[in-house]
């Protein structure tokens, strides 16, 4: 019967020897998931204020964006402006100029009739058209895309 009581105590003594070696390496893991936490806690932090500086930016880029768009349609309009006064004194320039032709064929009788040249000033009026239309579809198309980043 000694025996079995000596058994059954050394059995006790190495269950509690292990339960002490569990406990300890426990201790061991719940300290690293503490050390981990606060780099978390440190990580979210910075995560939250670069997220803010980001916000902040966006906000900055949009104020930019609506001076720029401003800006260019104040551009465009006086390109349409110059590009209509520009139509006009080359459509005044070629009057005066057929004109002056028709003087200068008059005043010269023996001359051969010439073939009018070609309406060079028409074409570049064409041109200024041309361009003021590109201008005014890029503005709509720079429109609508505020428009969609809004």
């Amino acid at each position: 019967m000694f025996q079995y009581g000596f058994l059954i105590e050394s059995l006790v003594s190495v269950l509690l020897l292990m339960t002490i070696l569990y406990c300890v390496r426990l201790n061991n893991q719940i300290r690293l998931l503490k050390a981990d936490e606060q780099s978390l806690r440190a990580t979210i932090a910075e995560l939250i204020t670069a997220t803010e500086i980001a916000e902040r930016a966006i906000g900055g880029l949009k104020a930019t964006m609506r001076e720029s768009e401003q800006t260019l349609g104040e551009r465009v309009k006086r390109a349409d402006t110059l590009s209509a006064d520009l139509g006009r004194q080359l459509e005044s320039g070629e009057l005066l100029l057929s004109r002056l032709v028709r003087i200068t064929e008059a005043g010269r009788p023996d001359a051969m009739p010439q073939q009018p040249a070609p309406p060079r000033a028409q074409a570049l009026a064409a041109a200024a058209q041309a361009l003021a239309e590109r201008q005014q579809a890029r503005l709509k198309s720079a429109g609508e895309a505020s428009g969609l980043a809004a």
